[in-house]
């Protein structure tokens, strides 16, 4: 037996979800459905959730606490010359 599914998502992330899927072949009911499924097979959300740079929240977030340590107290060169002369003593 079917049953109804309703969701509400902005129009902008629902026409690009549509064009993804034309591309691939499917409209946007079986790639819902492929979704659901694979949630159901995996018994978990059938991916891991990446920024816009590509990395785990996790990744990233220690990333740009890193960057920020070494902006702070990191050290600084003012020419390549200068960092490796530094690096190769």
């Amino acid at each position: 037996m079917n049953t109804t599914l309703q969701i509400r998502i902005d129009k902008s992330t629902k026409n690009k979800a549509q064009k993804i899927f034309k591309k691939m072949g499917v409209d946007m009911t079986s790639g819902v459905k492929l979704f659901l499924n694979q949630v159901v097979n995996t018994e978990s959300i059938p991916f891991s959730p990446r920024t816009k740079n590509g990395f785990t929240p996790e990744y990233e977030d220690k990333l740009l606490k890193e960057v920020e340590w070494t902006e702070k107290y990191g050290k600084s060169y003012n020419t390549i010359e200068e960092a490796h002369a530094d690096i190769l003593k």
